[in-house]
C-alpha cells in the first residue's frame, strides 16, 4: 500500500507552527511497520527515543536516539519499529528548501548526519518546542537556518575526496574508545601519522579539533543514555567518559545550551 501525505504517521503527541516551521513530535508503538510512502514536504526527523529500521531505495539504515535523518520530498521509504520511538520533525516548507538549490545533492538525497553538530542543533531547536515563551519563535527560526547551513556544508564536504585512509581509521577509534582518556600522541601512534599532521588534517576534514569531537561523542552517547534510561546522572557522567558529574554538567551544558537535567527532562524521562 502507497502512503502520500503532508502528515507524518505515527501518533501526534504535539505540533506547533513556528518562524513558518512546521515542527512535531510524534509516537510509534514497538513492533508498527509502516508501509512504503512518501511525503510531500521535506524534513528533518531527529529521534527521540527507541530504534527503528527506515529502508529505502534498496538501502536499510539503523535509527536509534539522537539519530537525525534528512528526508526530501517525496522520497519513497518504509519503518519497521523495534521499541517504542518518538521523533521530533522538522518539516520545511518548499520556499525554504528552496534556499538549497546551490546543493541539489542535500535537497534530493536522503542523509543520515553521523557525525558533525546537526544534531545537537536539532535538540536545541527540541527543548524550544517543549518549552516555548514570547522569544522561542525568534531562536527557532535562528536555529533552523543554523541546521541547514551545517547540512549543506556536510552534503559538500560529502561530495569532496575521501579523506585518507588513515584519517578514517581515527574516527573508527573515537567512536570504539571515546570513553577513554587518549592523548592525541596515542592517537597519532595507532594510525601511524605523526600528531601535528593528524591535527590539521582532522580539522581540515571535520571542522574540529580531536579532542572537541571527543567530546561530542561523550556527550552523543549520554543523551541516548539519558533519553532510554533511568540511569542517575552521576552514572551516566562516569559510563560517558567523565572523571565527575561537575564535570559532566559542565561540558553538557556547554555544548547543548541545556543542562543533563533539563535534557532528561524534555526527553520525558525523571
Amino acid at each position: 500500500m502507497k502512503h502520500n501525505s503532508q502528515i507524518l504517521h505515527g501518533n501526534v503527541i504535539k505540533n506547533k507552527t513556528i518562524a513558518g516551521f512546521k515542527l512535531i513530535e510524534t509516537a510509534y508503538h514497538a513492533g508498527l511497520q509502516i508501509s512504503t510512502h512518501s511525503h510531500d514536504f521535506a524534513y528533518f526527523c531527529f529521534v527521540l527515543q527507541g530504534n527503528f529500521n527506515e529502508h529505502y531505495a534498496r538501502q536499510t539504515r539503523s535509527c536509534s536516539s539522537f539519530s537525525l535523518i534528512f528526508h526530501p520530498p517525496q522520497e519513497k521509504h518504509s519503518d519497521e519499529f523495534l521499541a517504542a520511538t518518538k521523533c521530533f520533525n522538522l518539516q520545511l516548507s518548499n520556499s525554504f528548501l528552496e534556499r538549497t538549490v546551490q546543493y541539489p545533492a542535500f535537497a534530493e538525497m536522503p542523509t543520515n548526519f553521523d557525525k558533525g553538530i546537526s544534531r545537537q542543533i536539532a535538540a536545541k531547536i527540541y527543548k524550544e518546542f517543549r518549552f516555548t515563551d514570547e522569544l522561542s519563535s525568534l531562536i527557532v527560526e535562528g536555529l533552523m537556518f543554523e541546521l541547514l547551513g551545517e547540512a549543506l556544508r556536510y552534503s559538500r564536504n560529502n561530495s569532496k575526496a575521501n579523506p585518507p585512509v588513515w584519517l578514517n581509521q581515527t574516527l573508527e577509534l573515537l567512536h570504539d574508545r571515546f570513553q577513554e582518556s587518549l592523548s592525541l600522541n596515542e592517537i597519532a601512534a595507532a594510525v601511524g601519522v605523526h600528531e601535528t599532521h593528524l591535527s590539521r588534517e582532522f580539522k581540515r576534514y571535520y571542522r574540529s579539533t580531536v579532542g572537541e569531537y571527543l567530546r561530542r561523542l561523550r556527550i552523543e552517547f549520554a543523551c541516548r543514555k539519558i533519553s532510554e534510561s533511568d540511569i542517575a546522572l552521576s552514572e551516566i557522567a562516569l559510563l560517558s567518559g567523565f572523571a565527575d558529574q561537575s564535570h559532566f554538567t559542565k561540558i553538557f551544558s556547554q555544548i547543548m545550551e541545556m543542562s543533563p537535567a533539563v535534557y532528561r527532562k524534555i526527553s520525558g524521562k525523571r
